[in-house]
């Protein structure tokens, strides 16, 4: 018997169907000089790579391995587009992961794409709060009984899960997944999420009963909830999360964010890997005999290239500078190089590239600078998104162009998926990249005293401000409609201020929105289907489909004919933080 169980985890989230390395940009400073470095990162051939070397190191170590994903393989890129799941899934067979929790975008589209996956994976999707007592057994996309599902298991009201070995112990993974499903995705409608926490701690009392102390929870909740989680449920020996998009580690020197790896909550760490396959998470573990963690050791890995481009703002880039900055990434302890899986590569460039290839060859436009999303504002960006206030000046344009009447249009920020690079638009980079969903518009008329509500509604989704929120995504982005929002306030007095827009001569002039009087806005489907906190657009007059426009194809029209790019868009966003 030993009194200590190591382990070697390797982990991935929020992937999105990114295969291909991708674009990344870092801020370095050398010599007090500012250098913007612009390289690749990540893609499944290089996380191939350094899953290769995990294990051989695991090995070598005598170390049990195990590597996890923590949900939303699906939407984020042309391949998505092209091939609706038939490529996460099969190259994700080549990548072996021991589990994957089912995330909100593997229903984007109801249950039937999960069946397609799951007929075509071969490896366990975890979803223990997932209840489907209640399906249609008739019905053609069923997923009760399936082999490679672990849903909710109702006469238990536990989760089920996969048992793994570790030394002469067991180590249970259960996954947990958002059980707000029903307000961001689309399950069908007798598909049901039981409650997050509850579901854990039952699960976990009834793992103990059975003698089984290691236990990880593979998670699809997002860093805030899973700081709760770790809190209201003890003996979590690890949770492995996903859905916030969370980048743990110090990335400080690179420009980006410093958030601790494995942050400890009631004694249980918590572990998160960013998106898009940009970073891979690999840490060794060592748990005593009552499932504790008593030590992690690891960290958040970008992949990235052999070479790369340097430019400074305000001079030039010499030879040293270039020689110097390489030093400094070699002699980072979070950066791989871009070793790569000759397999999986082969797989991405034979079978699937070929048919994407077209689309990066249609230019829209040329774009005059980078334009960076974020979905929630903060010091850096004050008002938030830079590209997503011109996703909804093309929404609210492109609906006038074709007839129809609006005062404004809305659109919420987890929509747009990716920064704007300076450069040539191609069609591929706004279906595949920025704007892969596509969506409909839909047009409503609305009187004011529930855009107030709205507006702020979906702020405090956004922000966990006195709500229990859906995530960031939430968070609205304007043309036309101008609001203050002061998280300080009072709930219902959080919007201090709202403005509409009326053209006049070419320019704007803003009047304050009359709560009594109705105005037109226009809005993607799954804004205007009251999701994530905006429940009050369900109190419209009307809605009405506009046939003729996706939002995807709202962008690409107005990028294909106008430069506006180049004009400066007034902040429409004003927003004070409840924590300011």
């Amino acid at each position: 018997m030993t009194s200590t169980y190591t382990l070697k985890l390797a982990h991935i989230n929020d992937t999105h169907s990114h295969f291909d390395a991708n674009r990344l940009q870092f801020t370095i400073t050398e010599q007090q000089q500012e250098l913007t470095l612009y390289t690749h990162s990540g893609g499944y051939a290089r996380i191939g790579y350094q899953l290769s070397q995990a294990k051989l190191s695991a090995k070598a170590n005598q170390q049990s391995f195990l590597f996890l994903h923590g949900g939303d393989s699906f939407q984020g890129t042309l391949y998505f587009n092209e091939f609706k799941g038939k490529a996460n899934s099969d190259l994700l067979n080549l990548l072996k992961p021991d589990a994957m929790v089912l995330g909100n975008h593997e229903i984007d589209a109801g249950n039937g794409p999960v069946l397609d996956f799951l007929n075509d994976i071969q490896f366990p999707l975890l979803a223990g709060n997932m209840d489907l007592s209640r399906e249609d057994q008739q019905k053609a996309a069923k997923l009760s009984g399936h082999h490679n599902l672990y849903d909710y298991d109702n006469r238990s009201q536990t989760a089920k899960y996969i048992l793994k070995p570790l030394h002469d112990k067991q180590v249970a993974i259960v996954g947990i997944t958002l059980d707000q499903m029903k307000e961001i995705a689309r399950p069908d409608e007798d598909t049901h999420f039981i409650n997050a926490i509850e579901t854990t701690r039952r699960t976990i009392a009834k793992l103990h009963a059975e003698g089984i102390y290691h236990i990880i929870v593979l998670s699809h909740l997002g860093l805030d909830q899973d700081r709760v989680l770790a809190a209201e449920v003890d003996g979590i020996s690890l949770i492995v999360g996903g859905h916030s998009h969370t980048l743990q580690g110090d990335f400080s020197d690179l420009g980006l964010s410093n958030i601790p790896y494995a942050e400890n909550i009631n004694n249980t760490p918590i572990l998160h890997a960013g998106k898009y396959a940009e970073t891979i998470g690999i840490c060794d573990i060592s748990f005593n005999e009552t499932g504790l963690v008593t030590e992690i050791n690891g960290g958040n890995f970008f992949m990235l290239d052999q070479q790369f481009i340097l430019q400074a703002s305000d001079g030039e880039v010499c030879a040293e500078n270039y020689l110097a900055i390489r030093a400094k990434l070699d002699a980072n302890p979070s950066i791989f190089w871009d070793g790569e899986d000759s397999l999986v590569q082969q797989t991405i460039l034979q079978k699937y590239r070929p048919s994407l290839d077209a689309l990066d060859n249609q230019i829209l436009s040329f774009v005059p600078k980078n334009f960076e999303h974020t979905r929630l504002p903060s010091k850096a960006l004050p008002h938030g998104s830079e590209i997503a206030p011109w996703v909804s000046r093309s929404m609210y344009h492109e609906t006038k162009a074709i007839g129809m009447q609006v005062d404004f249009a809305l659109h919420n920020a987890g929509g747009v998926r990716q920064s704007l690079n300076k450069g040539q638009l191609s069609l591929a980079e706004v279906i595949g990249r920025i704007l892969p969903f596509e969506l409909p518009l839909v047009t409503y008329q609305i009187q004011g005293q529930y855009l107030f509500q709205m507006l702020e509604s979906a702020i405090n989704a956004a922000t966990n401000n006195s709500v229990i929120g859906t995530g960031a995504g939430s968070f609205p982005y304007t043309y036309g409609l101008k609001y203050f929002y002061d998280g300080r306030q009072a709930l219902g007095q959080r919007i201090v201020k709202l403005e509409i827009m009326r053209p006049a001569n070419g320019q704007p002039l803003w009047f304050d929105i009359d709560p009594l009087q109705h105005y037109i806005g226009v809005s993607s489907a799954y804004t205007a289907s009251g999701k994530e906190g905006y429940s009050p657009i369900l109190q419209s007059n009307w809605q009405h489909s506009v046939d003729e426009l996706t939002l995807p194809e709202a962008f690409i029209r107005f990028m294909s004919r106008t430069d506006t790019l180049n004009d400066i868009l007034e902040p429409e966003v004003h927003y004070t933080s409840h924590r300011s």
